[in-house]
């Protein structure tokens, strides 16, 4: 590689270069006017799928007019890039780039602690990124009234009251509502926040605005509503990490050239490659969600083939895998290149040109998108007139009835945990990998347990518990005591926190990797708080009875967003419970031996304080839910709900049990380890502790027998 450029002036940062792409006046970049080249892609992708669909043309009933049918999907798609350019900036302003241009330390008092200019950029786009995502939400949101109501945008005050109760009583229209203002609150915070943790806890709320995005869509009404919901929440992560990435990117062309941070290297070699591992990522999400999402409103040959609804989604899918096939080029070829001794800028020109094919056919892939979700799908996308109760309530229908063997073969598979158990198990063994190579070693039975928890958190959320966990008291509390009890056991066993810290590198040019957050947030305020024994103990079994006894249950019963979020609970309530009494991993505080047996039998006692008052309650919880289902197999709704109190008594106490076991047992190491280190420090010093020990009684006994003298004399 040539000898690095000297650093750029902090006042005056570059900017890209003008002219064809990979030439410009002085550094090689993608030029302003391809930049907007990408752009105008995306919108006459949008126009010719728009075209062929039809999805654009005048209805015979109700048509809200020409500016409505194309306004709309126009301005999905400002939406849909400016959130993914606001979610790409944050990724790389938290976890890509280096904050600062140069960096503190030890005993250098005049550091500058000034921003990196690729820093600076990508917030300054990603901030004016969300105001075009602000107003293009505000845009959707009124354009979706006009067409679901059949009417041009007007400004009287009927159209104006009636928008009022679309965007408060209607889900379609609370959902844009959501989206509008979590793109206001976001946009707020990019233009004053500047510490890393705000900006990370922006980049979070960033990712919670795709969800409402993900509910509303075709998805929300077909046969399997939450399998579709979850597969198109992935799908809009991973795009918008790619397609968001590839924005910044191309804005940050100009600038990537410039040192890195207290390093003679250039920072182009190190954002790359880290953009590229997380492109690779958002590429399988990308296309594995994809395709689940399109094989649930695509059942057959001939909607794939013959309708233009399925020809769209072949065309997007073939462009995604050009997209990887480039992304694969990056990684493979250029970036290595890069790196290498004695590089010309004919790598960089390449790398560039590559670039702007990325940015291109992404901007066309994303107007398909868009008419897409214009386009009807060729099942149909609404309840059935004579809809089941069961299917009204849950969104599916009854289930067979319950018998031993299917509690084996009963399946309904939840792609959000899926793609966390495939991702956990794929990043732990990438991880023991890296550790052996460097010469190290790792347990087995670690690895092990790891697997073994994530089967069987796949059984809790994808088997029979929570099928029928949606249609039984009993089998749901199965379920919930599996997830808050079983699986976190065998997770915590794993150890993954100490394997990530083993196996990720540390960065030295002020960025923050995997490692660095870790350690952040290992060491945070809220990690004191969350893993303190006593907070751990009185969240893992209060949090059940607030639960229960309160409107969450009936909401996590009947909303897909309730029910994923109290998976995410009682699994990372468990979890972090387990942990501080039998974890290994690093953890802010531990609480004495004596203290977790205590916490433990203090739990033992709740968990079955609650599981005889479910068995001896006459009321029925949710009753509105499990008390309409239509079930006419097996127990009564109410008598089901006390067999439910019996198994979390019974469930609950066994695994308290084994974990009282284990902390008796590392109790007992801790002190044969305590044991030994006594006896090698005497061995070290030929016992001088027993022999001052000794000596002491020694004097004592001495002072004494004089005294008994003296008395003895004074007394003749």
């Amino acid at each position: 590689m040539p000898s690095a450029a000297k650093p750029q002036s902090t006042t005056t940062p570059p900017t890209p270069g003008k002219g064809a792409p990979g030439q410009g006046s002085g550094t090689l970049g993608v030029s302003n006017a391809w930049q907007l080249a990408g752009l105008g892609a995306l919108f006459l992708g949008l126009v010719a799928a728009l075209l062929f669909s039809g999805a654009a043309a005048a209805r015979e009933v109700s048509d809200p007019g020409a500016l409505v049918r194309w306004g709309l999907p126009f301005s999905k798609a400002i939406h849909n890039v400016s959130v993914a350019t606001v979610i790409g900036g944050l990724i790389f302003a938290v976890g890509i780039l280096p904050k600062s241009l140069t960096r503190r330390t030890r005993g250098q008092d005049s550091a500058e602690d000034a921003e990196h200019p690729a820093f600076t950029r990508a917030l300054a786009v990603a901030a004016a990124a969300g105001a075009a995502w602000t107003l293009s939400a505000i845009a959707v949101l009124v354009l979706t009234y006009s067409d679901v109501a059949g009417q041009g945008v007007s400004g009287d005050a009927q159209f104006t009251q009636a928008l009022v109760y679309f965007m408060t009583d209607i889900e379609t229209g609370r959902a844009w509502l959501a989206v509008t203002i979590i793109a206001a609150v976001v946009t707020t915070a990019l233009f004053g926040v500047r510490s890393l943790g705000g900006l990370a806890l922006t980049l979070l709320l960033a990712l919670i605005g795709l969800v409402p995005t993900a509910l509303i869509g075709h998805s929300s009404s077909s046969s399997d509503h939450e399998g579709a919901i979850n597969s198109l929440g992935l799908h809009l992560v991973g795009v918008s990490t790619w397609v968001g990435g590839i924005i910044i990117l191309a804005l940050l062309s100009g600038i990537l050239t410039g040192p890195k941070a207290g390093s003679s290297t250039d920072i182009t070699e190190a954002t790359l490659r880290r953009f590229s591992a997380l492109a690779g990522f958002a590429f399988v999400l990308v296309f594995a969600s994809g395709i689940i999402n399109a094989s649930i409103r695509i059942t057959s040959w001939s909607d794939l083939l013959g309708s233009p609804y399925g020809q769209l989604i072949l065309a997007k899918s073939a462009a995604t895998l050009v997209l990887g096939g480039i992304g694969f080029m990056h990684r493979q070829w250029v970036i290595p290149q890069l790196g290498a001794t004695g590089s010309t800028m004919s790598s960089r020109r390449v790398l560039w040109q590559l670039v702007l094919a990325e940015l291109l056919i992404m901007g066309a892939t994303s107007g398909i998108a868009v008419a897409l979700g214009r386009s009807a799908p060729p099942q149909p996308t609404t309840f059935a007139p004579d809809a089941s109760p069961a299917f009204i309530l849950s969104g599916y229908e009854l289930p067979p009835e319950l018998t031993p063997a299917r509690w084996l073969t009963e399946w309904r598979l939840d792609w959000l945990w899926i793609a966390v158990a495939l991702f956990g198990l794929v990043s732990y063994f990438l991880g023991v990998v890296k550790v052996f190579r460097r010469g190290d070693k790792w347990q087995w039975f670690r690895s092990v347990n790891w697997v073994i928890g994530l089967l069987v958190l796949t059984y809790i959320t994808s088997g029979p518990p929570s099928v029928y966990g949606r249609v039984l008291f009993s089998a749901h509390m199965v379920d919930h005591m599996a997830l808050t009890m079983v699986a976190p056991i065998f997770l915590v066993l794993g150890a993954p926190v100490t394997l990530a810290l083993r196996a990720l590198p540390p960065r030295g040019d002020g960025s923050r990797g995997p490692r660095e957050w870790l350690l952040v947030f290992v060491h945070s305020k809220f990690s004191q708080l969350v893993t303190h024994p006593i907070f751990a103990a009185a969240n893992f079994a209060g949090s059940i009875v607030l639960f229960y006894y309160s409107d969450l249950f009936g909401y996590a019963m009947r909303e897909h967003v309730g029910h994923e979020l109290m998976i995410l609970h009682f699994l990372l309530t468990g979890y972090i419970f387990i942990l501080s009494m039998i974890g290994t991993d690093p953890l802010p505080r531990r609480a004495p031996y004596p203290m977790r047996l205590l916490l433990l039998l203090a739990t033992m006692g709740f968990h079955a304080f609650f599981g005889v008052a479910i068995m001896g309650g006459t009321n029925l919880l949710a009753a509105d839910y499990f008390g309409n289902l239509g079930r006419a197999w097996g127990q009564s709704a109410l008598l089901d709900q006390q067999t439910g109190g019996a198994v979390a008594w019974g469930i609950g106490e066994v695994p308290t049990l084994l974990v009282a076991i284990g902390v008796a047992i590392m109790w007992s190491r801790s002190d044969q380890r305590e044991t030994k280190r006594v006896d090698r420090a005497a061995d070290r010093n030929n016992d001088a502790d027993l022999t001052a020990y000794n000596d002491m009684f020694a004097k004592l006994a001495e002072r004494d027998a004089r005294l008994a003298e003296r008395n003895k004399l004074e007394g003749r």
